[in-house]
């Protein structure tokens, strides 16, 4: 039954059989036979056919109304038994960002698997796009990102900490003498970014831009998809970077690398915590933010010594 109603919904919102087929998967036979089935059941007839696609009758309007708050308390039914389930199994399903997938969530989640070793973590790791569309649909309960977002009256953010992007060169590099670069400095060295679309080269762009460079001014001559691969490249002498100072601890203790700031003006960005309005946490999942809003605390695990396995 749930099933007819969530096709029936689909129907009506994109005025369209075979749109609503298509995005549903399925082939535009089985929708019009779903909906045939539908208006026998109930006697009436719910959509006008047109060659342009499909309307709703008054019926049908009607029908939809209802549908629409049947299926919305089905949802709220499943995530309230799925919370129940995951708070029984200590299970926490989050989402994040690469930069904090990769460099600031693994010591996080080393803390608090020391204090609360009962607690596990299914974590899903995409851009902020793919975070953000999950959270908004109730797939994921907690994502951290970095990227700017879409802001949606259902989504909630909040910064959990400042991150400083800084320009990162081999550590005997010519401009390692120096603890800040110009951006008019910065076309002189081949460049190595993140792919286009990443929330961190977005970032890049657009506070470049305010300082009053154009980022197409930049000599890029690689894209990768990751930081690891990217550092590995810089390490190699292939060119600079601009990445997360957290990225590059231990390499700068090391002397791997040199972190130069941006002379004109430091870039920071906000790393945030993204959760939706409409959805309680579970116990669980509220040490993580508890503790991502304990700056004190936090600065202690995301602390070199505790960086130094990633």
């Amino acid at each position: 039954m749930e099933e007819q109603l969530l096709i029936f919904k689909k129907v009506a919102e994109t005025k369209n059989i075979s749109l609503a087929a298509k995005r549903l998967h399925m082939s535009q036979p089985s929708i019009s036979l779903q909906i045939q089935n539908l208006e026998s059941q109930y006697g009436a007839r719910f959509l006008e056919r047109t060659n342009k696609g499909v309307s709703l009758t008054q019926a049908g309007q009607v029908f939809y109304e209802h549908i629409c708050q049947v299926l919305e308390i089905f949802q709220n039914m499943q995530e309230t038994i799925l919370t129940l389930r995951d708070e029984e199994h200590g299970l926490v399903n989050l989402g994040a960002t690469l930069t904090i997938g990769e460099y600031v969530l693994p010591p996080i989640l080393t803390y608090l698997n020391q204090l609360h070793p009962d607690i596990d973590f299914r974590v899903k790791i995409a851009n902020t796009e793919v975070i953000s569309q999950e959270v908004l649909e109730k797939r994921l309960h907690i994502g951290l990102i970095e990227g700017p977002v879409y802001l949606h009256k259902e989504l909630q953010i909040e910064s959990f900490w400042e991150d400083e992007l800084v320009v990162v060169i081999p550590y005997h590099h010519p401009w390692a003498k120096k603890d800040n670069i110009t951006l008019a400095e910065l076309p002189n060295e081949l460049m190595i970014a993140r792919e286009v679309g990443s929330g961190t080269r977005k970032v890049i762009e657009l506070a470049l831009s305010e300082r009053g460079f154009d980022p197409d001014n930049l000599n890029i001559t690689m894209e990768l998809g990751s930081t690891h691969a990217i550092k590995q490249v810089v390490a190699a002498g292939l060119g600079m970077t601009i990445i997360s100072a957290l990225t590059v601890c231990q390499e700068c203790e090391h002397q791997i690398f040199k972190k130069l700031t941006i002379q004109e003006s430091p870039i920071k960005r906000s790393l945030n915590i993204l959760t939706h309005a409409q959805t309680a946490q579970t116990k669980n999942e509220r040490l993580i933010i508890d503790l991502l809003h304990n700056h004190e605390l936090l600065a202690k695990v995301l602390s070199i010594d505790n960086l130094a396995y990633v």
